[in-house]
């Protein structure tokens, strides 16, 4: 049986980034490493991944929940550091 943690290294996410997919689109943590494999395999997929932690790390903020948006910000970081080409010069700028 395929477990959930074989699903996340199929996707090539980390947890963290599978995580916030999950909670971006609200579908269970299975549902977002499917959902991650299938946009890490498209034109522009990381850069919506990107997006959906950008938002959702603002909604934590807009919301006091700064602690969460901290773990969303290193998911981030993250992804940006696996991925450069998707940092935007709003990312350059606050680092």
């Amino acid at each position: 049986m395929i477990s959930l943690e074989d699903c996340i290294a199929l996707c090539g996410l980390t947890r963290a980034e599978v995580d916030a997919i999950a909670e971006h689109e609200h579908i269970p943590e299975i549902a977002a490493a499917i959902l991650a494999r299938y946009m890490t395999s498209r034109p522009g997929g990381f850069e919506d991944i990107r997006r959906m932690i950008v938002e959702d790390i603002r909604l934590a903020l807009d919301q006091g929940r700064d602690t969460h948006a901290a773990e969303l910000v290193s998911a981030l970081r993250h992804l940006l550091f696996v991925h450069p080409e998707l940092a935007t010069q709003a990312d350059i700028q606050r680092r």
